[in-house]
């Protein structure tokens, strides 16, 4: 699901160019569960530096022909601003968050505290990796930031892994030339390397990214 698009701030590597914020929607036998809300709304400085053209995430579900009301779980990759910005969306269905993730956020200028810490809002946070409902679990992919997680859903042709922004692109997970390297703006490049090759060491057959349309298919 696009739930954004965006300018790169000007003192960013790719000032100027423009961005894309992806989320997505998994359909489970227990209820849709969604991974990354997006940006949210009515923020003086990230309109100003980002000036994103944010969509909400209830119509972006409705548009495919999924019902918001069926949403039983939330995923944050990690929380900043344009991952996490519309989880008030969903009140009281549960956020899973890494517990890593949830002290840096609040103890840091980190993100938007003010979209993350809505009344609305109910976090469960949980340390490394997590079954979240049968076939779909949570890994730990620290680098990005501190305490990012993938999602990882098992199908009968292979593992399907929602990488969120532990890998940026399309093209970085295929080592095409040229392609934006995520490395670049990581919490810790050594840590976001070794998060990577734990993902290519599960052979999935396919992979989405928080920042790429484009999926990788094997």
């Amino acid at each position: 699901m696009t739930l954004a698009d965006f300018r790169f701030p000007d003192d960013a590597p790719l000032a100027g160019q423009e961005g894309v914020v992806m989320g997505y929607a998994v359909r489970h036998p227990h209820g849709l569960l969604i991974v990354d809300t997006g940006i949210g709304f009515g923020h003086e400085w990230v309109d100003r530096v980002y000036r994103p053209r944010a969509r909400r995430i209830p119509e972006v579900l409705a548009e495919a022909g999924l019902d918001a009301g069926r949403v039983v779980a939330i995923v944050n990759s990690h929380l900043h601003f344009d991952h996490c910005g519309q989880n008030s969306a969903f009140p009281s269905v549960p956020i899973y968050v890494q517990e890593a993730e949830w002290e840096i956020a609040h103890s840091t200028d980190y993100t938007v505290l003010e979209w993350i810490d809505s009344p609305a809002c109910r976090y469960e946070r949980v340390t490394g990796d997590h079954e979240l409902v049968p076939g779909v679990r949570l890994v730990s992919t620290p680098g990005h930031t501190i305490g990012h997680q993938s999602v990882v859903i098992e199908s009968v042709d292979g593992p399907t892994v929602i990488a969120g922004q532990a890998v940026y692109t399309s093209g970085e997970w295929s080592g095409a030339a040229g392609a934006w390297v995520g490395t670049t703006s990581a919490w810790d490049p050594a840590t976001y390397a070794q998060s990577v090759d734990r993902l290519r060491q599960l052979n999935p057959v396919r992979v989405y990214f928080g920042h790429d349309r484009e999926p990788w298919l094997g």
